[in-house]
């Protein structure tokens, strides 16, 4: 089993919320704009973490993460990216992703809003882990959790705290 931390949106900080809310994750992934190659640093120091670039992100961030990430973790595939829409309103380039990699678990970050639900229609979990930094229009801050048991996808736990700022 692996535990798994969740964040997007940090906008160039990283909250301190994610050190007791992801204390006893084995690592973390963020759905992009970072903000900042140092919250990338900083995540990399507390845990083993994974990212994928976002559209605020810049040179410092992009040669250091993907745009898209294909993660195998149990036995179950995971596909993430920054700008992905959501079930039924996937982008073009989300929609072609899960066609070709019939992923398990979508994971997208970008619209600031909270958003866990499953796809009948592709037989997956989508994830959109709201925002976790200061700026935007979102008004609490999110972060989520979740385990990875064999096939299962379980235990999804979010933490709400007011916007740092």
């Amino acid at each position: 089993m692996k535990k798994i931390g969740l964040l997007s949106d940090t906008h160039g900080i990283v909250p301190k919320q994610v050190y007791t809310f992801f204390a006893d994750c084995d690592f973390i992934l963020h759905a992009g704009d970072l903000g900042n190659a140092e919250v990338l640093h900083e995540l990399e120091s507390f845990k083993p973490t994974y990212a994928v670039y976002g559209n605020i992100d810049g040179f410092d961030v992009i040669p250091k993460t993907s745009k898209t990430l294909i993660l195998n973790c149990e036995e179950m595939k995971i596909v993430m990216m920054h700008i992905g829409g959501y079930p039924g309103k996937y982008t073009p380039e989300a929609w072609e992703c899960i066609r070709k990699e019939h992923p398990n678990i979508f994971i997208s970050g970008h619209s600031h809003i909270l958003k866990v639900m499953f796809d009948r229609k592709n037989n997956l979990l989508h994830i959109n882990p709201g925002a976790a930094g200061k700026y935007g229009f979102h008004l609490v801050s999110t972060l989520v959790r979740f385990n990875i048991n064999g096939t299962k996808a379980e235990n999804l736990e979010i933490m709400e705290f007011k916007k740092q700022g």
